[in-house]
């Protein structure tokens, strides 16, 4: 593969095909962050080309002031390739640090003694500023604490409102400010921090679609930024802590989306427990009707690499067998020497497994059960009918979202269309299993239903003369949540004559 230019050069990335008109040959969905190699208009675009449904925002870096041009770099997709375009803004969340050293550095050595204290002067090898009082609230013998991504632990052997003691388990150096971690306590801290409320505040006036918490550790942690969102961007929780796995299916009912971070879920378990983990809750959101997303480390090799290990591969595709809506990029399309590359690679390895003969099977594995109401038993149907008589598209129409994620949840064989009538719809589902929204009027009647989903599926390259396509709908129309209508209609191929739209 040929090296792409360096977005830091200035050069012009190489340039990917259009997307083709009607769905990606692909069901699960790509989610790229956005960052220093891959912010300007025109990669943006190139991402979107390469396979990229998505786009995510990480408010951990930069200022808000640098993301507006962003922003408005992924809306103008939607002008160029008549595409609704879907933006995820990452909150950071409250970050843990140790304080500063006197040399700016020490070594840790294992079996020392080491004390975290209340007082800002500068520290030592003995003993260095921790400034979370909810720490000292919170810790208690026995407990560990992780420092520097895990690299050093620490052990608790006696606290105080003021002091913590602790045993040094496993040493190293240790610089100024880095990260800490306390995976054995939950923190009475709040989920929001003063930078995430003014984050929050700015990406949902600019118009963002899904808002990402980090760092969730219970059900209530989601009631504050849910009410500051008030409607306007979907909230998704971020399950990068033990003790939201505790009161995991708490923490997914009460949010629209999930993601499995498992950057700081490894650091605070043993890895080996981050594969059945991420299987449970990719598993129980898939049941719940929720989009879940997993990330973190997926082709980290592509930072440097032009080519991703075997082993990031398989671990790319067992997601997607595994059923997840979607997978994400973080420093490989952000800040990585190969940011198009490693899109092109997800879409790739996307394509391939959802080609494997066994792949409809694998997803079926999690068996979702459709709740007692008339939505989710229709939806249920759409599925089987459309596996039943060879149906080109499940077509529905739907104003909040709710149809599309039902019949999604059902992972049919066929492309889900969305037709909506708000564009804040449409966008959100860009994180959804195998949907195509369309942002296109409202219908007044079932004939005008038929009619539009014929000439959406004839215009789109969904379906063409002789193809059988099956409708959902709610009546009365443009009524939220009233869906009752299943149909089955054949495409006869003159559905564009005399239409215009």
């Amino acid at each position: 593969m040929t090296k792409a230019p360096s977005p830091r050069s200035g050069s012009r990335p190489e340039p990917g095909p259009d997307p083709r008109p009607g769905p990606r040959a692909r069901k699960v969905r790509v989610l790229a962050t956005l960052g220093p190699a891959s912010s300007s208009t025109e990669m943006i675009a190139t991402l979107f080309q390469s396979g990229a449904d998505a786009f995510r925002i990480n408010m951990s870096h930069g200022d808000q002031q640098s993301k507006v041009a962003v922003v408005a770099a992924i809306r103008s997709l939607e002008e160029r390739f008549g595409r609704p375009t879907t933006i995820l803004a990452d909150l950071q969340g409250p970050k843990l640090r140790v304080g500063r050293f006197a040399g700016g550095r020490v070594d840790l050595v294992t079996g020392s003694t080491f004390h975290l204290d209340r007082s800002a002067e500068p520290g030592d090898a003995i003993r260095v500023q921790l400034p979370h009082r909810e720490i000292f609230e919170a810790i208690e013998p026995g407990a560990r604490l992780l420092l520097d991504d895990g690299k050093l632990v620490l052990r608790v052997a006696d606290n105080t409102p003021d002091r913590i003691e602790a045993l040094v388990e496993v040493g190293g150096s240790l610089s100024d400010n880095k990260g800490l971690n306390v995976p054995d306590v939950v923190l009475p801290m709040a989920a929001l921090t003063d930078k995430d409320r003014s984050d929050l505040a700015w990406a949902v006036d600019q118009g963002v679609d899904w808002i990402a918490l980090s760092f969730v550790q219970r059900p209530e942690d989601l009631a504050e930024a849910r009410l500051l969102i008030a409607g306007r961007a979907a909230l998704l929780a971020k399950i990068e802590k033990p003790a939201a796995i505790d009161r995991l299916e708490e923490i997914i009912e009460v949010c629209d989306g999930v993601m499995v971070a498992r950057g700081d879920l490894g650091v605070e378990l043993p890895p080996q427990q981050v594969p059945p983990l991420q299987k449970r809750i990719v598993e129980l959101s898939r049941r719940m009707g929720r989009p879940v997303v997993v990330a973190t480390q997926m082709l980290e090799s592509m930072i440097k690499s032009p080519s991703p290990t075997r082993a990031e591969v398989s671990d790319v595709a067992t997601a997607i067998y595994d059923g997840a809506d979607a997978i994400m990029l973080s420093a490989e399309s952000a800040a990585g020497d190969w940011p198009v590359q490693s899109v092109a690679m997800m879409n790739a390895i996307g394509e391939a497994v959802e080609l494997d003969p066994a792949h409809g099977d694998r997803i079926h594995f999690t068996v979702t059960k459709p709740d007692p109401t008339t939505a989710d038993a229709l939806a249920e149907a759409a599925a089987a009918i459309a596996r039943t008589v060879s149906a080109k598209a499940i077509i529905c129409f739907t104003t909040s979202g709710s149809t599309a994620r039902r019949v999604a949840r059902e992972r049919p064989g066929v492309p889900v269309v969305v037709l909506t009538p708000r564009l804040e719809t449409a966008r959100r589902l860009g994180l959804l299993w195998g949907t195509y929204a369309i942002h296109t009027r409202d219908v007044s009647s079932f004939e005008e239903m038929v009619a539009k989903s014929k000439r959406m599926a004839l215009r789109h390259g969904i379906a063409a003369a002789g193809d059988r396509i099956v409708l959902m709908a709610g009546v009365p129309f443009k009524t939220p949540g009233s869906t009752n209508v299943l149909h089955v209609t054949r495409m006869t191929g003159d559905e564009l004559k005399g239409h215009e739209e």
